[in-house]
């Protein structure tokens, strides 16, 4: 991993929440600061991820998939519906409009 230096300028106020956070943390504020870092790339980059295969996707097929999974087999132990619950399609009948 190679190391750099940058000069970081942050408002006083997030500074000092900076210092406390690490502090209460018992990590270096440099750490801190890789760490928010890291955590925010990494979010950018599951969102873009995400929406790239969501582009990809088509609605009806997954809801076709969807309808026949389990067909014919008894739900897993702990997937049971409780006495007297019967499927609910409104919602799959809100998702297909859209």
């Amino acid at each position: 991993m190679r190391k750099s230096n940058f000069a970081l300028r942050l408002q006083p106020s997030l500074l000092d929440e900076a210092r406390k956070l690490a502090e209460a943390e018992g990590v270096a504020l440099n750490q801190l600061i890789n760490v928010a870092v890291a955590e925010k790339v990494s979010a950018l980059r599951t969102e873009s991820y995400l929406a790239e295969r969501t582009s990809r996707s088509h609605i009806p097929n997954a809801l076709r998939i969807l309808k026949r999974a389990g067909v014919g087999r008894p739900p897993m132990k702990g997937d049971e519906l409780p006495k007297g619950k019967g499927r609910q399609r409104s919602r799959t009948k809100a998702v297909r409009r859209r």
